[in-house]
């Protein structure tokens, strides 16, 4: 059975009333669990959720349609971390389906490289220049020392960006809270891992902090952070389990790597991550039951920090309404801005720069294929060509 682990930074902290700043716009009281809130009578009703996937959050909506109606106990950003193979995904699906909230799986390359038509690009791969092929973590696992793996970890970073930013306007537009497998605040243990088993440069580690520092600011930093603790012994024991040959057999996930990463989580993330959030560290050694660590949630109150230069939850409290409505228009409306700020001229990194040839020959390749002659929602099976159809507000060309 799964331990919690108390230290300085973990904190379960007992139930008690919760206090709200007259000036400030908080949510409400300690996350639920299904079992406590079927004892409990029905909760009074809420709007409908909005249709943030096809609908723009506008001024005039903001005027009738306030963010915080839809929050209740639940309405928070869960996120499960961990080693590799710790088991995140299947607890993190189960902690989800018991809290009601939405279950963000692991973002990964498919993000990028799987198109809304359903082609997914590394079917390419075999006809067009080597350097703008894809290259994703069966890549990475099998051959770290690529060329292309400083791409490939800068590419995985925006992944978890956008997902993350998918979740928070989830979350603001429905009121249903996320649970979510790793975030782009965890995201630079792979690289700080990968630098120090010299599969990456120096140069892709700057570029990386530069973006980093450029972008992650404009997310709001997660409620609760559940790290699933395993000795590196046993996350080999456990790779090897689940019989992966790109992970067992590869050269990857060796030994110092996966020390460098313990490392990283534990003496930089949690210690960083502790100081916005509520953090619980259980020993996941023998695996664990949900219904545990629902109990320990349970017992936290997320509103006892109401003082205007508290760090903790400092994101989640804003002081008017006005301030909720224009988080959840930059999350409903503007994640191709966000995404844009990814956008930084480097080219002192030979390994990040494509030859302009080809880059030219990939893009006609598969610019060509019958699959992309007409842009998503314009195609003959759309039923027109004109603007009848809506395109989607973040779409990620080729």
């Amino acid at each position: 059975m799964a331990t919690l682990i108390r230290t300085t930074i973990v904190k379960a902290i007992p139930a008690q009333g919760g206090k709200i700043a007259g000036c400030v716009v908080v949510q409400n009281r300690s996350i639920m669990g299904k079992a406590f809130r079927s004892s409990l009578p029905p909760p009074p009703p809420k709007p409908a959720p909005f249709d943030y996937v096809n609908k723009d959050y506008t001024w005039l909506r903001s005027l009738t349609d306030r963010t915080t109606h839809r929050f209740d106990e639940n309405s928070k950003v869960v996120v499960v971390e961990g080693p590799v193979a710790a088991g995140k995904t299947q607890f993190a699906a189960a902690l989800a389906e018991d809290l009601g909230m939405k279950h963000f799986p692991e973002a990964n390359m498919d993000i990028h490289y799987k198109r809304p038509n359903g082609i997914d690009l590394r079917q390419f791969d075999k006809d067009i220049p080597e350097d703008t092929r894809t290259f994703d973590h069966v890549n990475f696992n099998r051959t770290p020392n690529h060329r292309l793996a400083g791409n490939f970890q800068i590419m995985m970073f925006m992944a978890r960006y956008g997902q993350y930013i998918d979740a928070l306007a989830h979350l603001l537009n429905t009121g249903q809270g996320v649970v979510l497998e790793r975030s782009p605040y965890s995201d630079f243990v792979f690289l700080e891992a990968m630098f120090s088993q010299k599969y990456i440069s120096k140069g892709v580690r700057s570029v990386y902090y530069e973006l980093r520092g450029q972008t992650i600011e404009d997310l709001m930093r997660p409620h609760l952070v559940i790290y699933l603790d395993l000795p590196v012994n046993k996350v080999q024991e456990a790779i090897k389990a689940r019989k992966n040959d790109y992970e067992s057999g590869g050269k990857a996930l060796t030994e110092p790597f996966l020390t460098e990463m313990e490392r990283q989580y534990k003496h930089k993330y949690l210690r960083d991550i502790s100081t916005h959030a509520e953090l619980l560290v259980y020993d996941w050694t023998g695996g664990g039951e949900v219904e545990v660590v629902v109990e320990d949630i349970e017992r936290l109150n997320f509103d006892q920090y109401t003082e205007r230069e508290e760090p903790k939850m400092k994101d989640w409290r804003l002081p008017r309404e006005v301030m909720w409505a224009d988080q959840r228009s930059l999350y409903t409306n503007s994640k191709h801005y966000l995404m844009n700020l990814f956008n930084i001229p480097r080219t002192d990194v030979p390994e990040l720069i494509t030859d302009a040839d080809d880059g030219y020959a990939r893009d006609k390749l598969i610019e060509d294929h019958p699959s992309f002659k007409f842009v998503e929602g314009y195609g003959p099976n759309e039923g027109s060509t004109l603007l009848k159809n809506k395109l989607p507000k973040y779409t990620e060309y080729i």
